[in-house]
């Protein structure tokens, strides 16, 4: 069906080869995945098997045809029994579906009873049967794909190339285009898909050709996508030390505002259930004493708890009450939204 002897592609003005020295063969019936990173030479495999390009070396035989002995003049009849499905649909906008998908046999100059009567299967055959009327920007992206196979099918080809088909589309209907294709293939018809969902691949378990660089490292029946490291994953980065500098300068912040309160006019709130701070003494109302001037005295000594059962006084130099973290804005700075939480004093 498709054979592929020693091929070598180069082209102008690369130092590579986009496929080097690739031999294999795809037997009637066959569905074959086409794996490999961007650049792998999968592309290229699949213009050579539409003869949009010649091989530089080896040779491709496609439905019994060297592509190389095949004029120019032919090649649109030979390209009438493969179909191609791309990852960009390339439908027709100004076209409804069905003239879409009728378009492939007008070209080709089928029948109009022939059209009126392919068209329809076609559609019925990729799920989109009433839709016939609709226009491609009113059609999901995963309509469109149905609509871009249904119009590769119509003229009933022997292959069915699929560049992608899945590239465009959200993983449900990945999945739906993926069952479609596999239907496709068990009424005879053999596809040959270049994709890099890896998911399907190994779960499908078909036949895989994995291209690298060019060349050929691997053909497997039954294989899985084999060889990842070419998909790059996402993983999250840690911010390290972002929510300490975060909650440092707040607490900072916090430390300044405080230090103002304490030391400026404005007096701070005392902790509920602290003795108050001791006021200023009056001046007693008898007969006025006569003011001496008092040395300064050393401070007494303070007393062992066991003697003394009062508490001590704070000994810090500027008292640190307690502050009302809302009151201060501080409560968005550390993400406290809630009126339990409870806030003790800062150091």
């Amino acid at each position: 069906m498709i054979r592929f002897e020693h091929v070598t592609k180069r082209y102008r003005g690369t130092a590579k080869p986009a496929l080097d020295d690739v031999d294999f063969e795809v037997q009637r019936g066959e569905f074959v995945f086409l794996v490999g990173a961007s650049g792998s030479g999968k592309s290229s495999c699949l213009r050579l098997i539409l003869r949009e390009d010649l091989p530089s070396e080896g040779r491709i035989v496609v439905l019994g045809r060297d592509t190389k002995s095949l004029s120019n003049r032919r090649t649109p009849y030979f390209r009438r029994h493969i179909g191609s499905v791309f990852q960009d649909f390339r439908l027709l906008p100004s076209k409804t579906v069905f003239q879409n998908v009728a378009f492939t046999l007008q070209v080709i100059g089928s029948s109009r009873a022939f059209v009126k009567q392919a068209v329809p299967e076609a559609l019925e055959l990729v799920g989109l049967a009433g839709m016939a009327k609709r226009m491609p920007h009113e059609l999901s992206g995963g309509e469109q794909q149905r609509v871009a196979i249904a119009r590769a099918l119509v003229n009933r080809p022997q292959v069915l190339l699929a560049d992608e088909p899945t590239g465009n589309l959200d993983p449900a209907t990945s999945v739906d285009i993926m069952q479609l294709l596999a239907r496709i293939n068990a009424s005879g018809t053999t596809i040959l898909c270049a994709t890099h969902e890896a998911n399907f691949v190994d779960q499908m378990q078909r036949r895989v050709i994995e291209l690298k660089h060019g060349q050929l490292v691997r053909d497997e029946r039954h294989g899985g996508y084999g060889d990842r490291s070419g998909i790059k994953t996402l993983e999250p980065q840690v911010e390290r030390g972002a929510a300490a500098v975060a909650a440092l300068t707040a607490v900072l912040e916090l430390q300044r505002e405080v230090s103002g309160n304490a030391t400026g006019a404005v007096p701070t709130p005392a902790r509920e259930g602290a003795p108050a701070s001791p006021a200023p003494a009056a001046e007693p109302t008898g007969s006025p004493q006569p003011s001496e001037p008092t040395a300064p005295t050393a401070p007494e000594p303070v007393p062992a708890a066991q003697d003394d059962p009062r508490p001590e006084p704070p000994t810090a130099a500027v008292p640190r009450p307690d502050v009302d973290v809302a009151e201060l804005g501080m409560a968005d700075r550390l993400g406290l939204r809630s009126n339990d939480d409870e806030v003790g004093p800062t150091s």
